[in-house]
Parts: structure tokens; sequence; C-alpha cells
């Protein structure tokens, strides 16, 4: 049995409900990096040569672009409550999800950060987040991110 931790309920989930891995699954997130550091080669954007200024410039290009992207993915749901016109584009949403996992990836490679590094810093921030829920989160800690190492 898998456990979730949810305050102040424990949720149990089991191994039924968790979808199963094919035995010879792909390094999906590894696959992923590899793809975009091509298409970024592409374009001409070469995190591996850049110097900080140019990864500064970078990061901010990137963020505006996922912000945009957000942007995009909120016009996709009927957040409007006075109009009723609108509808739920979930074909959309999903493309601007992954249009967002392009520019969360480009970001992550001019930051330094490989598959392997963003696999282990989630790891570890989700241990955090566990800790934050299980404590109340009921005052914020700026160093409990501090000893998170990729």
């Amino acid at each position: 049995m898998l456990m979730q931790h949810v305050n102040p309920v424990t949720i149990t989930i089991s191994e039924k409900d968790v979808p199963s891995m094919p035995e010879q699954t792909p390094d999906m997130l590894r696959d992923i990096f590899h793809m975009q550091a091509e298409l970024n080669a592409r374009i001409g954007v070469r995190p591996e040569t850049m110097t900080e200024a140019e990864q500064i410039e970078w990061t901010l290009q990137y963020s505006r672009a996922l912000s945009q992207e957000l942007a995009e993915l909120i016009d996709s749901v009927p957040w409007k409550w006075w109009a009723k016109y609108q509808t739920f584009d979930q074909q959309n949403a999903r493309v601007e999800v992954v249009d967002m996992i392009h520019f969360v990836v480009s970001l992550a490679q001019v930051l330094g950060l490989s598959a392997d590094d963003v696999y282990r810093l989630y790891r570890q921030k989700n241990e955090v987040n566990f800790q934050r829920q299980d404590s109340g989160y009921r005052v914020k800690d700026e160093n409990d991110n501090r000893q998170l190492e990729a």
C-alpha cells in the first residue's frame, strides 16, 4: 500500500490505483530534456556555453514565455464567472501544459539542471512539502529550502 498524507487525514491508495509502468519504460524525463536541448540548439540557444549575463537574460526570457503559456492555459478555462458564452477547451488546455513543460525544461537547462538534478530536487522538495503539511505549515521558514541540492 502507498500512503499519501493529507493533514489531518491519511488517504490510503492501493497498488491497483497506481498506473503500472511497462517493464522496458524509457526514462521519459531524460528523453524530454534531450529533445528540448536539441530544439533549443536548433534555434541557437546553448545553455552549456552561456555567460552569466546570458543565463540571466534567458532565465527572464523563459520565465516570461512560461507566464504567457500559463495565461493561455487560463484562457482555455471558463474563468469569467459573469460570462455565459465560455466553454472549457480541454484539448487546448492540455497543449498549453505541454508548452509550459517546454519552457520549464529550457529554464532548468539554462540554470544548469539536468533531468536527474530536477528529479532529485523534486523528491527533496516533495519531502519538504509533506513535512510542511504534517506540521500544519503554520510558520514560513525561509531556510527549509536551503538544504535542497541538485
